[in-house]
């Protein structure tokens, strides 16, 4: 029977996985109970880090993926996902899809904003975001550390920052994504057209239909956008996102087009 030192590992955290320990044991490196039987990918969930934001792993300095058992008294290393982090794509898409979690609201609107494609609802639970997710092969976005550790989910990320500015700056590092700006509506998600003034005159507020000429409209709900009020707030944040994915991916970690914006720049009162 192996006791002591013997019947543990040791497990080597990287600097950014730490957040996910316990702040008590929030070390570099830890030991850890192993009988020779449990998984790799369990031991390491054990210590709070949910594995997709696990990267490369090693045991005694080999490769090894969750399903490894490590013997007692190895050495493992543990790295975070690279960044910009690949995601395979459906055939046509140049860019992820994604799915958020409720507590995330503002985040997606903002990622509509740059026309990625970001389903949200107020009302799903976890099974039902994991359904979603899967079916359609979105990337799983959430705060819940819970929720990432399912098995069933294909490809889940947990998202950095309390505040909406720091959330989507985050997600833009480690996807890059190729994006397009004002083409999508940040209240259901649909695409956005360009329609002629004239087609809507009568939902406009006459103030509205006097100050503006260029307008575009949502062909799932239905929503109008112009250059508003909150135009100038806008371009400011997509303007800073383009910058970021351009500065991610001139880094050459990252295949595929640059960001760049495409379409009109449309804005409405409903925006937040």
């Amino acid at each position: 029977m192996l006791s002591g030192v013997e019947s543990e590992l040791t497990i080597r955290v990287a600097d950014e996985l730490l957040m996910f320990l316990p702040a008590a044991r929030r070390d570099r490196v830890s030991r850890v109970p192993c009988d020779g039987t449990s998984t790799l990918g369990h031991l390491v969930e054990s210590l709070g880090v949910p594995l997709p934001e696990v990267g490369r792993m090693t045991v005694a300095g080999a490769p090894a993926d969750p399903s490894v058992r490590p013997e007692p008294g190895a050495d493992v290393r543990v790295e975070a996902v690279p960044r910009p982090q690949p995601v395979p794509l459906e055939p046509g898409l140049a860019a992820p899809r994604f799915v958020l979690d409720v507590h995330l609201g503002t985040l997606a609107r903002r990622m509509r904003l740059l026309g990625l494609d970001t389903a949200y609802r107020n009302d799903m639970d976890d099974p039902a975001l994991v359904v979603q997710a899967n079916e359609e092969r979105r990337v799983l976005l959430t705060q819940d550390r819970g929720l990432l550790r399912r098995r069933a989910l294909w490809f889940g990320a947990y998202v950095r920052g309390s505040r909406p500015d720091d959330q989507l700056r985050d997600v833009l590092g480690r996807f890059a994504p190729a994006l397009r700006p004002w083409t999508r509506c940040t209240a259901c998600n649909g695409d956005l057209v360009a329609v002629d003034k004239r087609e809507i005159e009568d939902d406009l507020e006459a103030g509205t239909r006097r100050s503006y000429d260029a307008y575009g409209r949502c062909t799932d709900c239905g929503q109008l956008y112009w250059r508003g009020a909150h135009g100038g707030h806008l371009e400011r944040i997509v303007e800073e996102a383009a910058r970021l994915v351009e500065s991610v991916r001139g880094n050459g970690r990252a295949p595929g087009p640059a960001a760049g914006h495409s379409g009109g720049s449309w804005s409405t009162s409903t925006w937040s």
